[in-house]
């Protein structure tokens, strides 16, 4: 009874894991790498991502990768810790412990100028952080594949994730290797 249990269980986990393949163009030279990203896009084929070992500028645009939106967050993240920390110190010198301090108001506002910039950079790079890594799924014990090793050295790496009866490999190998490809590679990912 125990086994069958076992067994059960094994069989669920090993569905629930799935197989993907993806075909590896790998570059030497980033300006080859902008302009076959450019030509592959342009010959309707969907890239699924780009590894680099140093970011390469002009490489979203040419993805069709969107701007982030990460800067209007820091925004409002600033304006929160600055009217907080406007709030706090207004509350706590004006009305719960009011005291003059050097002769200056109760509420005095260039006085509460050091308080209210610590507060709003410690709430903006706090909420920047948080924001990212909930956006980015990025959790502990997060496990990511690595697709080449070499893309934390010294060579790019295109993936285009290969779908059953839909994508001709070997069309898709000549279309790297004529766009700059050094060599193509399959790479299977159990995720």
């Amino acid at each position: 009874m125990r086994q069958k249990q076992c067994t059960h269980i094994h069989q669920t986990i090993k569905r629930t894991m799935t197989n993907k393949k993806y075909i590896l163009g790998v570059y030497e030279d980033e300006d080859v790498l902008l302009h076959a990203i450019e030509n592959i896009r342009a010959a309707g084929t969907k890239i699924y991502t780009v590894f680099s070992p140093y970011p390469v500028h002009g490489i979203d645009d040419a993805l069709g990768i969107e701007r982030s939106r990460l800067p209007i967050a820091a925004f409002l993240y600033g304006l929160t810790g600055l009217a907080f920390a406007l709030w706090m110190q207004i509350y706590m010198l004006g009305f719960d412990w009011p005291m003059i301090i050097g002769g200056k108001p109760h509420i005095a506002l260039p006085a509460f100028i050091p308080v209210s910039f610590e507060l709003t950079v410690l709430f903006t790079a706090h909420g920047m952080v948080i924001t990212f890594l909930i956006i980015s799924g990025l959790y502990p014990k997060l496990k990511v594949p690595v697709m080449d090793v070499r893309s934390t050295d010294d060579k790019f790496i295109m993936a285009i994730e290969v779908k059953e009866g839909v994508t001709d490999v070997n069309q898709l190998n000549t279309l790297l290797r004529n766009n700059g490809a050094i060599e193509v590679n399959e790479k299977e990912v159990t995720k």
